[in-house]
């Protein structure tokens, strides 16, 4: 049996989610990385008893287009998928129900699902410091409870999560990061964008209609030279507060 930890993570919030849910099976586990470009995702062929624990982060209620396209492209022969949603503290609608579906198709017998709040990749006055120490324990009490389910045998494919058809409709966020003066060109945002969305000849400049305003390009560069426009995001975090200044709960579905 092997333990695959197949994360998409652009600012870290995902990641650092599914590494606390991960560390309870106190057992070493194999990285997939999900925004890596480099990778041949149509390798990854899983074995029946293997678990595999997919993270995603939920953007507009659904599973980031580049993440479906890389799932789609592995095969799980009935190995036990534990899916991970993360949101920031707004809602996470359909994306449970599409990553349950999209693995369904690839052949993983999805037995357990977590919905959990981590702190908004854009607007981080929502979920701040989310996941914390609660969220944590509370994380490592979910993944206790689904390692007893494997343990009884109980991994049939009928779990049920939120979600309904179609799916939310969700067409991007008016967010698309640009460099400043600060930015010397050193290419590492071009390297680590998940979508291939700044030219390596040109890191200074971002491809829009590319770009999936993840977030990563600002995360990973070393001088800050990259940012969104502040008075759009002033704009969309007031319309924002309604829905996310209640204080959301983790969820777990067996």
């Amino acid at each position: 049996m092997s333990i695959y930890q197949i994360t998409f993570s652009p600012t870290g919030g995902t990641k650092k989610v599914s590494d606390v849910f991960t560390k309870a099976f106190r057992h070493d586990s194999i990285q997939i990385d999900l925004m890596n470009t480099t990778v041949d995702f149509s390798s990854y062929r899983f074995k029946a008893d293997d678990i595999c624990i997919f993270a995603v982060p939920s953007y507009g209620g659904r599973v980031p287009e580049i993440a479906i396209s890389r799932l789609n492209q592995m095969w799980g022969e009935h190995s036990k998928a534990i899916l991970i949603s993360t949101y920031g503290n707004r809602a996470y609608e359909d994306t449970l129900l599409e990553l349950k579906e999209t693995l369904g198709k690839c052949g993983f017998s999805c037995i357990a699902a977590i919905a959990a709040v981590s702190e908004h990749s854009i607007m981080h006055q929502f979920g701040t410091g989310r996941p914390d120490e609660s969220d944590c324990n509370e994380l490592t009490s979910f993944s206790e409870k689904i390692q007893h389910k494997i343990k009884e045998g109980n991994t049939s494919n009928n779990i049920v999560v939120p979600g309904k058809h179609p799916y939310r409709d969700y067409k991007g966020v008016p967010f698309k990061p640009k460099a400043g003066k600060a930015c010397i060109k050193c290419g590492i945002c071009a390297t680590k964008c998940p979508v291939s969305a700044i030219p390596m000849n040109n890191p200074s400049k971002t491809n829009e209609s590319v770009c999936i305003s993840c977030m990563r390009c600002i995360v990973v560069c070393p001088y800050n030279a990259r940012n969104i426009n502040r008075l759009i995001l002033t704009i969309a975090a007031q319309k924002m507060r309604k829905h996310c200044r209640t204080y959301k709960k983790n969820e777990i579905f067996l």
